[in-house]
């Protein structure tokens, strides 16, 4: 995977600076994500990771600094922002599908409506990126009736239905109960080998270990390690990141 890096990134922070009111949650974080890299970003409750996360598609409006992706400044606002979220593909913590749609209806919705694809080709490819979550037999199904975990792998299905150059994950499995966690890193993973580009947001550090092309490790809104897992996790450098893994990998 040392190649990723030599064209140029796809997504680029440069000392961001996010403050809301008098808390400086993103303290002059610097990252870039090599195409087809997959970075994931792990560290205490607070410290900016899922606001980092957010900021890349524009969720979350920085308060200085740049970010740039595929070569373009983020967009503020308009068709351009639309685009731009086309284009960046999120899941969150919750599902956030469309109760009263199907599954497969939830799936279509975007590239119909967005995309302006005809109802038939979504449709199509629709039931493939269901099937390749492993859920093409719940598609005439509506989202109550399935486990958070099927949910949360129609919400990957329905972010991949835009195409997207990128996918950012914020915590995607910790809602879940946790025999369900494994189906969702599965797909992630399976993603992840297919060379698409990932920023994930997580705690499961089996993921970061397996999944991953560099782990950053953020604390009180900076970014305070980047390095690949194998290094990380054997020899983090700082005391923030000793001290985090002492607690959780303990346990």
């Amino acid at each position: 995977m040392d190649d990723v890096t030599t064209s140029e990134p796809l997504i680029v922070l440069e000392s961001v600076n996010k403050w809301f009111g008098p808390l400086h949650v993103l303290d002059n974080v610097s990252l870039s994500v090599g195409r087809g890299e997959v970075v994931v970003v792990i560290g205490p409750s607070g410290s900016g990771k899922s606001t980092l996360c957010r900021t890349i598609n524009r969720l979350e409006p920085i308060t200085s600094g740049s970010i740039t992706f595929d070569g373009q400044p983020l967009p503020a606002e308009g068709r351009a922002l639309a685009k731009l979220r086309s284009e960046v593909g999120m899941v969150f913590q919750s599902f956030n599908l469309f109760a009263h749609k199907t599954i497969l209806e939830n799936v279509t919705l975007g590239p119909i409506k967005v995309r302006r694809e005809k109802p038939a080709a979504a449709r199509e490819r629709g039931l493939a990126l269901l099937d390749r979550v492993g859920i093409a037999n719940q598609a005439d199904k509506f989202p109550a009736q399935l486990s958070g975990g099927q949910q949360q792998r129609v919400a990957i299905a329905r972010a991949l239905a835009m195409q997207p150059k990128a996918m950012l994950f914020d915590e995607p499995t910790s809602a879940l109960d946790p025999e369900m966690v494994g189906e969702v890193l599965d797909v992630m993973t399976s993603l992840a080998g297919e060379g698409m580009t990932m920023v994930v947001v997580t705690h499961e550090m089996g993921f970061a270990r397996h999944a991953a092309n560099r782990v950053v490790f953020m604390a009180d809104g900076q970014l305070v390690e980047d390095a690949p897992p194998t290094e990380f996790f054997a020899n983090p450098r700082s005391e923030r990141a000793r001290d985090f893994l002492s607690k959780i990998l303990t346990h």
